[in-house]
C-alpha cells in the first residue's frame, strides 16, 4: 500500500474530477483502506463499440492509474455485452446495434492499448459477458424489478426524447441496469466513468444498495472535446472526441499521424488538452499559456511541445524528436512535399470550397468554410481566409491542416 495517508491520497484524487459522490465517503473508505491495509476496487468500464482507445478515453485512464499509484486495485471492465445493447448517454436517438464480429474485433485490442497508459501488473481486467450473458430471462425480469421507471425517465436524454416524441427502445432502459449490475457484481467501491456517465453510475449505487451492498462512490472526470472543437464566446464549444465523428486522436495511430492531429487543434483549445493531458505541473503549464497571451512565446510552439509530450507517451521520445523534425522540415520551413494526391476539375474558375471537398481535404463545403476561416488553407503556399476565393485555370497546390493535395483546374 502506499505511504501516503488518506487526506494526502484524497487531495491527489480529487484534483481533475468533475462530480464525487460522495467525498466524505471516500475519505472514509481510504482511511479504511489505510488502517486494515485492504485497497480499494476501483472500477471503470469500456464498451468496445470501436476497435481503438483514444485520447479522450486516457482522461479517465489517468485517474484510474492515479488509484493504481496509490495501492490500489483498478478493473478494467470491457463492456462486450453492454456494448450489443449500445449506452443511450448524449444520443437523441435509437442506435443501431452492433454484431457480435464488432465488438469481438473491438474488445481485443482495447486491454493492449489501455496498458499505454495503465500499470498491466496491477490491473485486473474483466469481460461483463461473464456474468451478464449468463443471466436467463427471470434473473433481468428480477434485475428490472429494482428500479423504477419514474427514477429512469429522470435521466436527461430519455426526457428530452420523450418530450420531443423520439423513440426510446425498451432495451435502451435496460442499459444502465446492466451497468449497474457490473458494480454488484465486482463489489465495486469507486466507479469511474466520464461526466456524460453520471446517471449510468448512480444507478450501481442505487441497484448496490438493493442487493444490500454498501453503495460505490461515485467520480466522474471530464469530457475531452474532439480536434474540431473551436473557441467561442470564452468557452470551448465541439463535440466530444469520438472516432465515429472523425475528430480523435488514437492511442495507437503512428507517431506522425497523432503529432499532426495535435498540431491541427485550435490555440485556444489547445489549453483544455494540457488541462487534461498533460503531465506538466499547473504552474508549468499557466506560464506557458501567460508567455503565449503576451507575445514571449509563439502557440505553436507551445502546441508542439504538448504534441512530443503526447508522442513520447504513447510511443518513444525518439519517436517524438523525429516526427517534430520532419513537421518542422515540412511545415515551419514550408516545404512541399514531393508527391502527393492528383484531382482535376473542369469549370474555371472554380470555389476554392468546392476544390477542398474534390480534392478530400474537407468532408463537406461547410467543413471547407470552417478550415478556411480557421486559416488552416494555403494555396500555392499562400494562406487564404477568404471563403468566397476562386481558382483560375491551371494546377494548384493546396493545403488543409496536415495534408497537402494538387487540383489541375481546366
Amino acid at each position: 500500500m502506499a505511504t501516503l495517508s488518506a487526506e494526502e491520497q484524497l487531495r491527489v484524487l480529487v484534483r481533475g474530477s468533475v462530480d464525487l459522490v460522495s467525498e466524505a465517503d471516500l475519505k472514509a473508505r481510504l482511511e479504511e483502506s489505510v488502517r486494515t491495509g485492504r485497497p480499494l476496487k476501483i472500477k471503470a468500464g469500456f464498451d468496445p463499440t470501436r476497435p481503438d482507445l483514444h485520447l479522450g478515453h486516457t482522461v479517465l485512464m489517468t485517474k484510474m492509474r492515479q488509484f493504481q499509484e496509490l495501492g490500489h486495485e483498478v478493473i478494467f471492465v470491457v463492456g462486450d455485452f453492454t456494448a450489443a445493447i449500445g449506452d443511450p448517454s448524449g444520443k437523441n436517438k435509437t442506435r443501431p446495434p452492433l454484431s457480435r464480429e464488432e465488438i469481438e474485433h473491438g474488445a481485443k485490442t482495447y486491454a493492449e492499448q489501455a496498458f499505454k497508459v495503465l500499470d498491466e501488473t496491477r490491473t485486473r481486467i474483466e469481460h461483463n459477458s461473464g456474468w451478464l450473458g449468463a443471466m436467463q430471462f427471470a434473473d433481468v425480469i428480477r434485475l428490472a424489478g429494482k428500479y423504477t421507471l419514474a427514477r429512469m425517465m429522470e435521466r436527461q436524454d430519455f426526457k428530452m426524447r420523450w418530450e420531443n416524441e423520439s423513440s426510446i427502445s425498451l432495451h435502451e432502459l435496460l442499459y444502465p441496469l446492466a451497468q449497474a449490475y457490473d458494480s454488484v457484481q465486482l463489489q465495486a467501491d469507486v466507479e469511474l466513468g466520464g461526466t456524460d456517465q453520471l446517471f449510468n453510475l448512480m444507478v450501481g449505487r442505487d441497484l448496490m444498495k438493493e442487493y444490500g451492498l454498501r453503495p460505490q462512490v461515485v467520480m466522474t472526470t471530464p469530457i475531452l472535446e474532439g480536434t474540431n472543437a473551436r473557441f467561442e464566446d470564452g468557452r470551448i464549444v465541439g463535440d466530444k472526441m469520438s472516432k465515429s465523428l472523425d475528430n480523435y486522436v488514437g492511442v495507437s495511430e503512428a507517431p506522425e499521424e497523432m503529432l499532426g492531429k495535435l498540431m491541427s487543434i485550435g490555440d485556444e483549445v489547445m489549453w483544455r488538452y494540457y488541462e487534461l493531458l498533460s503531465a506538466e505541473s499547473t504552474a508549468t503549464i499557466a506560464e506557458r499559456r501567460s508567455d503565449c497571451a503576451n507575445g514571449r512565446m509563439n502557440p505553436r510552439d507551445a502546441k508542439m511541445a504538448l504534441a512530443k509530450e503526447l508522442v513520447a507517451r504513447f510511443h518513444t521520445p525518439a519517436d517524438a524528436e523525429r516526427v517534430h523534425a520532419a513537421w518542422d522540415k515540412q511545415f515551419s520551413q514550408r516545404q512541399v512535399p514531393d508527391s502527393m494526391p492528383e484531382h482535376e476539375s473542369a469549370g474555371a474558375p472554380l470555389a476554392l470550397v468546392q476544390a477542398l471537398v474534390i480534392a478530400k481535404l474537407a468532408s463537406s463545403n461547410s467543413d471547407a468554410r470552417r478550415k478556411i476561416e480557421q486559416g488552416a488553407v494555403d494555396v500555392d503556399e499562400q494562406r487564404v481566409k477568404d471563403t468566397k476565393a476562386v481558382l483560375e485555370a491551371g494546377r494548384h497546390v493546396l493545403r488543409a491542416g496536415r495534408h497537402y493535395a494538387a487540383i489541375t483546374v481546366r
